[in-house]
């Protein structure tokens, strides 16, 4: 068994061990509220923890979003146990480490790649591409913060009996919720995959539509020399970024905010930001295609 064969176990692992390492920790930080908070919280633990965990063995990009909104929450629910001073110093230091180590997990490209390669076919390999750099400044960290903690907080506040102030959170904060959480789950679903006629860029960000591009046509795939102006689909993602280079210019739709079906042109010249870019190259060598 190899490491690539290895790696979802470590994963499943990881998480499975979460409630006996973060456990003791979150039961001492929430002794002193009345039983229904209590329970509320528990179940609402519970509830995420078993959600990723299904996640691990049906790795699907759907799951990949799961794991990086609840892995996050765990680690700063960690953290505020901790800084109760209710928690044994070992306790808080468990809770604290064990998150710690899913949070890092659930953010590696490793990671990334087995949950977009959970639907792929036999004869295909997909390499996630990485978040575009603007959002990396404070949006994602935001959408997150609001997508995971306004439906937390207004159920744990209607359960502390503050009945106007949790409806309020839970009437404004599920709609918001449920549109970041989308929002979030697209930088999932944003690949370059290799198929057995050339290989596919999909990424709902920068184009309507996926474009194919044959093998025959690709005249070679390298590293993006910084001045390039090759059409940038990169989204200013923090990162080496790849550079296309095909014999005969591609049709494709570049999403435009506000303008439906996009905007139609054509290039035969492209720029994008794998997470893995050295994969990606090493991929498109054992495919034929050539690599500058």
């Amino acid at each position: 068994m190899n490491l690539r064969d290895k790696y979802p176990w470590l994963l499943r692992l990881a998480w499975v061990v979460l409630p006996f390492a973060a456990g003791p920790a979150f039961g001492a930080a929430l002794h002193p509220h009345s039983e229904a908070v209590r329970l509320a919280a528990v179940i609402l633990l519970w509830a995420g923890w078993a959600l990723v965990l299904v996640g691990t063995f049906v790795p699907w990009p759907p799951g990949l979003t799961a794991l990086r909104l609840f892995a996050p929450a765990a680690a700063v629910a960690a953290v505020v146990a901790a800084a109760t001073a209710r928690p044994s110093t070992l306790a808080a230091a468990g809770a604290v480490a064990a998150t710690g180590v899913d949070l890092v997990l659930a953010m590696l490209p490793a990671t990334g790649a087995l949950y977009v390669n959970g639907p792929a076919y036999p004869n295909e390999r997909r390499y996630a591409l990485r978040a575009p750099g603007a959002l990396l400044l404070g949006p994602i960290e935001l959408s997150w913060a609001i997508a995971v903690g306004a439906p937390a907080v207004g159920v744990l506040l209607l359960a502390a009996r503050s009945w106007v102030v949790g409806a309020i959170v839970l009437v404004l904060g599920l709609p918001a919720a449920y549109f970041l959480v989308r929002s979030l789950h697209g930088l999932a679903r944003r690949w370059v995959v290799f198929v057995p006629a050339g290989m596919v860029l999909h990424d709902p960000l920068t184009l309507c539509d996926p474009v194919l591009f044959l093998r025959p046509i690709i005249e070679t795939l390298r590293p993006a020399a910084a001045d390039s102006d090759s059409l940038d689909l990169t989204q200013k993602s923090l990162g080496l970024a790849l550079e296309l280079v095909l014999t005969e210019k591609v049709p494709m739709a570049l999403a435009k905010p506000g303008k439906k079906g996009g905007e139609q042109g054509a290039s035969a010249r492209l720029l994008f930001t794998p997470t893995r870019p050295g994969q990606v190259l090493a991929e498109a060598s054992r495919r034929r295609v050539r690599v500058g």
